[in-house]
C-alpha cells in the first residue's frame, strides 16, 4: 500500500475503488474514484465503471482486492474476455482460503493474464516510458526503508 501514492503521482493513473465502503486509505490518494454501486461480479456492466475506462482511453486493467479467487478471478476473466490487458496485482488481492488462491492463479495464466505487483508494474512502466528521471525515481522509491526491502 505504501507504493500507490507514488503510483498515482509518478505514472498519472487513475483508479476506481468498488464497494460499500470507501476505504480509510482512499483519502490519501488523488485520481481515485469511488464506485460504491459497482458489484464486483458485475463489474463490466457497471455504467459508472464503463465510462470510467472509455473516458481515460484504458487499454491497460490492473484488478485487485478481496477475494483473489472470487472477485478479483472473475472481475480479470470478463475483463479479458471484453479485450482489455488485464493483470492482477497479488500482492494487494487477499484470498479468502488459501488452498484456493494458487488454483485462481493458475487459471488466470491459462487466460494469459499475469499476476504482479505493485514494484514489479512501477519498474516495467519506468523502463517503458524510456525517462531517466521516471527511471530513477522509482528506483528512489523502491529502496525506501517504508516501502520494503528490494
Amino acid at each position: 500500500m505504501a507504493l500507490l501514492p507514488a503510483v498515482f503521482e509518478v505514472f498519472g493513473v487513475t483508479a476506481n475503488v468498488l464497494g460499500e465502503h470507501e476505504p480509510p486509505w482512499a483519502s490519501q490518494f488523488r485520481g481515485l474514484a469511488a464506485l460504491p454501486e459497482a458489484d464486483p461480479l458485475e463489474l463490466w456492466r457497471s455504467d459508472s465503471f464503463m465510462a470510467s475506462l472509455t473516458s481515460a482511453d484504458a487499454s491497460l486493467v490492473l484488478v485487485a482486492g478481496a477475494w483473489l479467487e472470487e472477485d478479483v478471478l472473475i472481475a480479470a476473466l470478463e475483463g479479458t474476455r471484453l479485450g482489455y490487458d488485464v493483470r492482477v496485482l497479488a500482492d494487494l488481492s487477499l484470498f479468502r482460503r488459501e488452498q484456493e488462491h494458487l488454483h485462481a492463479l493458475d487459471r488466470l495464466a491459462l487466460h494469459g493474464i499475469p499476476a504482479t505487483t505493485i514494484r514489479q508494474t512501477m519498474l516495467e512502466w519506468a523502463a517503458c516510458l524510456g525517462c531517466p528521471s521516471a527511471i530513477q525515481k522509482v528506483r528512489q522509491l523502491l529502496a525506501s526503508p517504508e516501502c520494503g526491502p528490494s
